[in-house]
């Protein structure tokens, strides 16, 4: 299992962003395994950027999300105390970004690795970030 980012799921699903060929097939791999995993924080920014006209999601955003999550898809990650307690793993060094932070507390709970572009979290070292087979 892995933990998408949600620039990540959504390069994937959309087909564009800077997914690279090995990337995207290692996606469609895991996916045919039922090995991905986004956390709820994930359906919150899509709605966000959506919203924000920063994405285009057809025929509209209701209909897309429900597809897009679909347990044939990805499982989702639900929010709950534990994963606000998990957080406070997180360095004082870490972005204040609560997407980030949230994400990233996912990754470390459920000791799933991060697919990630996001150089902050790399560099934090906090959690371990998917590199493709």
């Amino acid at each position: 299992m892995i933990i998408l980012d949600t620039h990540i799921w959504l390069w994937w699903l959309l087909g564009d962003g800077n997914l690279s060929t090995s990337e995207r097939d290692a996606l469609d791999r895991k996916a045919a395994k039922k090995e991905l995993t986004i956390s709820w924080v994930s359906v919150w920014e899509t709605e966000m950027l959506e919203r924000k006209g920063r994405i285009e999601l057809k025929p509209d955003f209701r209909s897309w999300i429900f597809a897009a999550t679909d347990p044939q898809i990805v499982t989702m990650l639900p929010a709950d105390i534990d994963l606000v307690v998990a957080q406070r793993l997180l360095p004082d060094a870490f972005h204040g970004d609560p997407a980030d932070r949230l994400i990233t507390a996912s990754s470390l709970l459920s000791g799933y690795p991060l697919a990630t572009h996001d150089r902050r979290i790399q560099q934090s070292e906090c959690c371990k970030i998917w590199q493709p087979d």
